[in-house]
C-alpha cells in the first residue's frame, strides 16, 4: 500500500512535471541564476499558484541566493515547500462526528466537479473506518446522477436513500435523515444537485434542504462542504466564494488533482477564503480520496522526499 506521502506525489505527478519541465530540471541540483529564477516563476504562475505565493516563493528563494551564491535547486525546492507550508497553515480541515444521531454531511458543487464520485468515495472511506453510513442522491434534477450514486453503492455495498428523477431533493434529505437516525447510522451524506453558482434557484434549492433536516437536528447539516475542480484554477476560487457567501460552507474536498498540471489552485483557495480542505481526490479508486495534509502537499508539489509520512 502507498504511504500518504507517495498518494500525494502521484496524484499531484502533472503538476509537479509541468513545473520541472519549465524549470529544466532545477530542483535536481542547478544552481540559481536569474535564468532559473525566470523559469521557475513562469512555472508557478502556470500551475496557478497565484501572485501573493510566487512572490513569496521567489523573494524567498533571491534572498537566500544573496547570502549563499552556490545555492542549488535543491535547497531553493526545500525553500519553496516552507513557504507553501507557511501559506497553507491551519488549511487542514478536519470531520468532527456529533455525539448522537447522525452526522449529516450536504455536498455541493457545480455540474462535473466530481461531486456524485466523492460522495460514494468519502462514504466508502467512512465505512473502512468502521462506521455506518447512508447516502441520499438528492440530485434528483438528472436521473443520471441518482443512477450514477446507486452504481456506485451497489459497487462498494452501501446504504443509499432515493427517489424517481424529478422528486424533491429536500424530501429525500428529510427520508435519508430520518433513516439514519432511526437506523442508528453515523453519518448522512447529501449528494446534491449540481449546477452553475450562478444559478439562484439552486440556491433556493440547497437552502429548502438545509432547513428541512435542520427539523429533525437543529444542528443539521453539520458539515456544509463544497466539492470544487482543482484544475479550474481561478474559476474554483469565485465557485467557492459564491457557495460560501450563500450556504455558509464549512470545508472543500479539491478534486481531480491527479488530472491536473494546475495543482498550485488549492493555495489560491485557501488564501483568499480560508474555508478548511478537508479531502482531496488523487485518482479514480475509493481510497485516493484523502484527508488534505499541508506539508504532504507541499513537499510533493517541490519533488521533496518524506518518507513514509
Amino acid at each position: 500500500m502507498l504511504s500518504l506521502f507517495k498518494k500525494f506525489r502521484e496524484g499531484l505527478a502533472k503538476t509537479v512535471s509541468a513545473i520541472a519541465s519549465k524549470t529544466h530540471g532545477l530542483f535536481g541540483g542547478r544552481a540559481i541564476d536569474a535564468s532559473s529564477m525566470a523559469e521557475l516563476e513562469e512555472a508557478l504562475y502556470g500551475a496557478d499558484f497565484g501572485v501573493e505565493t510566487t512572490a513569496e516563493i521567489l523573494d524567498e528563494i533571491r534572498t537566500a541566493s544573496r547570502r549563499e551564491k552556490a545555492l542549488e535547486g535543491r535547497e531553493a525546492a526545500e525553500i519553496g515547500s516552507e513557504v507553501l507550508r507557511r501559506a497553507l497553515a491551519g488549511s487542514e480541515g478536519a470531520l468532527v462526528r456529533v455525539p448522537a444521531g447522525p452526522t449529516v454531511i450536504v455536498l455541493v458543487g457545480v455540474n462535473g466537479s466530481g461531486k456524485t464520485t466523492t460522495a460514494a468515495k468519502l462514504a466508502w472511506r467512512l465505512k473502512q473506518e468502521g462506521s455506518s453510513v447512508i447516502l441520499a442522491a438528492c440530485d434528483t434534477f438528472r436521473a443520471a446522477a441518482v443512477e450514477q450514486l446507486q452504481s456506485w453503492a451497489q459497487r462498494l455495498d452501501l446504504e443509499v436513500v432515493s427517489n424517481k428523477a424529478g422528486a424533491d431533493p429536500a424530501a429525500v434529505a428529510f427520508d435519508a435523515v430520518q433513516a439514519g437516525r432511526s437506523r442508528g447510522r453515523d453519518f448522512v451524506i447529501i449528494d446534491t444537485a449540481g449546477r452553475l453558482h450562478t444559478k439562484d434557484n439552486l440556491m433556493v434549492e440547497l437552502s429548502k434542504i438545509r432547513r428541512v433536516v435542520s427539523k429533525i437536528d437543529p444542528a443539521a447539516p453539520h458539515h456544509s462542504w463544497l466539492v470544487v475542480d482543482g484544475s479550474l484554477g481561478g474559476n474554483s476560487v469565485e465557485q467557492a466564494r459564491v457557495f460560501h457567501k450563500s450556504f455558509g460552507l464549512t470545508g472543500l474536498i479539491v478534486t481531480k488533482l491527479d488530472g491536473t498540471s494546475r495543482g498550485g489552485a488549492i493555495v489560491a483557495i485557501w488564501r483568499e477564503l480560508k474555508i478548511p480542505i478537508v479531502f482531496v481526490g488523487l485518482g479514480e479508486s475509493p481510497e485516493d480520496l484523502q484527508p488534505f495534509s499541508a506539508a504532504n502537499y507541499a513537499a510533493a508539489v517541490f519533488g521533496i522526499e518524506r518518507g513514509d509520512a
